[in-house]
């Protein structure tokens, strides 16, 4: 498996478009220059680039790559059908939304979810580009509203890891060094409720490295995340557990002690002959990866085809396996998973006493 991390999706973004000439074909920070009536200098050359680095950082590069699919996408469909993307035609994206949804083209009919998140795309590519995208123009408003109404079911959830399963699944590796890493990572993901994104985005102090969105602080009872994301900064308390083969700080600290880490990335991959750490930080993918291979390996819902299993899981698996496993106040759950309501904390919830407050008889029937 390689551990290689892909090219940052932020290159395929911000670099140069295929026509410099044209400052609205230019997406983020690669618009932004100096106004004409200012004489340049060396400083205000700097603060422009400067710029351009808080521009590359409004949004994260999945984020940033998932933007610039959509638009190549859409840009390829208005080639098709004989038009142009630039300037904005709220008629041409109502008619591209109907395209979506109905799945008449050769490729199949899109989700619902999938179709806002086009859009959301659209919308933000136009805007830097120098453009305004009104969502709530009616050829773009009514078409989108009539697919939600024709169109949309309730979402898919993954399968929850349970407390069974997170075992049988670290138990399934080796204890050579990709084995202490993954095992860190399936248990530390597993009680600190973690995105991917955040559990290989951390470092070991903070400011470590420019990508980093997080550092860990070990104690004598347990280790404190501080992360910064898509809710914005919170902390995450992950405590010891009852046994050193169950508890995920003894596992953080095997990792970094034996892969020699006191610096930088906390999950990095490691040399083809696995004897040593690289420096090199991990993707996200490769926690949906060892998720998956895991499953198999432990046999959870062995009963199921592969294939199938293999769709059962992802990286919200562990975070739905915490909000289903935990047996504590569903405020604890809430803070742990970063949620801004219970009612999103409750999505997570596979199996709860949803029954558990009687309205009908304390209304008294």
């Amino acid at each position: 498996m390689s551990e290689n991390t892909e090219k940052s999706s932020s290159d395929v973004l911000i670099g140069p478009s295929s026509n410099e000439d044209n400052e609205r074909d230019r997406p983020d920070g690669e618009a932004l220059s100096l106004p004409t009536f200012v004489a340049g200098s060396g400083t205000l050359d700097r603060l422009v680039d400067t710029a351009r680095d808080y521009a590359r950082a409004a949004a994260s590069d999945n984020t940033l790559k998932a933007y610039a699919k959509d638009w190549a996408h859409f840009a390829r469909w208005c080639r098709l059908k004989g038009a142009e993307p630039l300037p904005p035609s709220p008629e041409m994206i109502g008619l591209y939304l109907a395209d979506l949804a109905s799945g008449s083209g050769p490729s199949p009919a899109l989700s619902v979810s999938t179709i806002d998140r086009r859009l959301s795309g659209l919308a933000w590519n136009y805007a830097q580009r120098g453009f305004s995208l009104d969502r709530k123009n009616r050829h773009i408003a009514t078409v989108l509203a009539g697919i939600k109404r024709k169109h949309e079911r309730p979402p898919v959830q993954k399968e929850a890891i349970l407390a069974e399963d997170i075992l049988a699944m670290v138990a399934t590796l080796a204890y050579d060094l990709r084995g202490l890493r993954d095992r860190a990572i399936l248990l530390v993901g597993y009680t600190g409720g973690l995105r991917r994104s955040e559990i290989v985005s951390l470092d070991v102090h903070k400011d470590d490295t420019p990508d980093s969105c997080g550092w860990i602080d070990i104690f004598d009872k347990g280790a404190l995340l501080t992360l910064n994301a898509k809710t914005g900064w919170r902390e995450v308390e992950i405590g010891r557990g009852s046994t050193d083969q169950t508890c995920p700080v003894h596992a953080l600290e095997q990792w970094l002690h034996f892969a020699k880490i006191d610096f930088g990335p906390v999950f990095v991959g490691t040399s083809r002959d696995g004897n040593r750490a690289t420096e090199t930080r991990l993707n996200d993918k490769h926690v949906a990866r060892l998720i998956k291979r895991t499953v198999l390996d432990a046999g959870i819902r062995s009963e199921l085809p592969e294939k199938e299993r293999l769709a059962l899981f992802s990286g919200h698996s562990l975070r739905a396996g915490l909000a289903s496993s935990a047996e504590v106040d569903e405020r604890y759950v809430q803070k742990q998973l970063g949620h801004a309501s219970a009612e999103m904390t409750r999505r997570y919830q596979r199996r709860r006493d949803r029954f558990r407050v009687n309205l009908t008889k304390a209304a008294g029937l």
